[in-house]
């Protein structure tokens, strides 16, 4: 496969959501209004109370099994990784950038979270097709290639529906923590959502006694570990974790179940299955999430073209983590996990665990960013370029990942 046809496969699946994105500001438009400020978080809620669910469940249910577990186990090591190494250059850019309060944990989402689903799921059937494949024969390809593709999305959508969903709030809950000082009223409102009903009345008295002091009696001043640790069993605390854990991830438990649960799996998966309308209706649902997310993304950059409070350092901290950073890292890792017998010599296998260290964010990040009301227009600057520059450095780190595989 040349360096042309190589690059054809790489940009479109990046232009398909562009395009969608910009299909999102027009509507977003004033004179349009079909998605503007009322009827977005509309939207928002039907993707994280539906869409998300139902595509997750259904993509778990029909790719996970005993056998994948125990074939494909690096795998969601592989991604978990991704999002830990994420996170911890995602850190050292906000100490670098001294990046705002209340648009950290965008920043850590960014870092972290790679779009592991639809770009995948496009990228790989593409070049399995090719007459030139390096991944052999171009059928065989094609169905190990999606079933990869699959177990990633699926495992993707469980870290950020839970990891990188907890941090995203917790910096939100900060945030409206700070503002407590400004305006009492505006944080309760928001505290009131995330506490238990019964621990509301006693929210006060918590904040009161809660926090660590800066020194304890004896004069002996408290470490920055203690102080972050008295913050963490405050919170484990007082959260309400039905509210901390989104439907994504209850789903995801679903789905894992009737995929690992034998007789389950035959009443609801295969085409002679008597209850394969279920799951069939599910991942019919489940295909709404990714366009709808992405005009959500392009309803918010309208806001973002208009005013931004994220600088160009931060932007390009974040291009340089996913587009360079974490690539080169990933290489390192793959190839260890191989030479260790971690990983089979199966080419196509690791390619995609590779490929998971060079996507663009996960378009989630901005369906939390609406959600909790934090950076919703800077999410989508952020994307936007990271999207444009993705079509290129794809290409370039796929050919280098089958040149390093050849």
């Amino acid at each position: 496969m040349g360096f042309l046809d190589l690059f054809v496969v790489a940009v479109v699946p990046v232009l398909k959501v562009l395009l969608i994105t910009l299909v999102g500001l027009f509507l977003a438009l004033d004179r349009i209004d079909l998605l503007g400020s009322t009827a977005r978080p509309y939207l928002n809620n039907l993707i994280f109370y539906v869409f998300s669910p139902a595509l997750v469940s259904s993509q778990l249910a029909g790719t996970i099994t005993l056998q994948s577990l125990a074939t494909l186990w690096f795998m969601p090591v592989n991604i978990l990784l991704t999002f830990i190494i994420g996170s911890a250059l995602a850190w050292i850019l906000i100490k670098i950038t001294r990046t705002p309060p209340h648009l950290q944990g965008l920043v850590i989402g960014c870092c972290s979270a790679g779009n592991l689903g639809n770009l995948l799921l496009i990228i790989v059937p593409a070049v399995c097709s090719e007459s030139n494949s390096p991944f052999g024969d171009s059928t065989v390809c094609a169905s190990y290639g999606m079933a990869y593709a699959s177990l990633s999305m699926a495992v993707g959508a469980i870290y950020i529906w839970t990891y990188v969903f907890i941090i995203m709030r917790i910096y939100a809950d900060n945030s409206a923590g700070n503002i407590e000082n400004v305006s009492t009223a505006d944080s309760e409102s928001y505290t009131e959502a995330l506490l238990p009903s019964s621990e509301k009345s006693s929210c006060h008295d918590h904040s009161a006694h809660g926090e660590l002091p800066e020194t304890v009696s004896d004069g002996k001043k408290v470490t920055f570990m203690e102080r972050t640790f008295g913050r963490f069993k405050k919170f484990a605390a007082n959260t309400n974790l039905k509210k901390v854990f989104a439907p994504a991830t209850i789903a995801a438990i679903c789905g894992f179940i009737i995929g690992i649960v034998s007789p389950i799996r035959k009443l609801m998966i295969g085409d002679s299955a008597p209850l394969r309308v279920l799951e069939s209706s599910a991942s019919l649902l489940g295909q709404a999430s990714i366009p709808c997310m992405a005009l959500i993304m392009g309803s918010n950059l309208l806001k973002g073209l208009k005013r931004s409070e994220i600088s160009v350092s931060v932007i390009a901290g974040i291009v340089a983590v996913r587009n360079f950073f974490l690539p080169l890292i990933g290489v390192g890792i793959v190839k260890a996990a191989h030479h260790f017998g971690l990983v089979g010599s199966d080419s196509l296998y690791q390619f995609i665990l590779l490929l998971q260290y060079a996507l663009p964010p996960a378009m989630a990040i901005g369906v939390m960013a609406q959600l909790f009301k934090a950076g919703q227009s800077e999410c989508s600057v952020i994307m936007l370029w990271c999207y444009v520059l993705a079509a290129f450095s794809l290409t370039l780190w796929s050919t280098f990942f089958m040149w390093l595989l050849g």
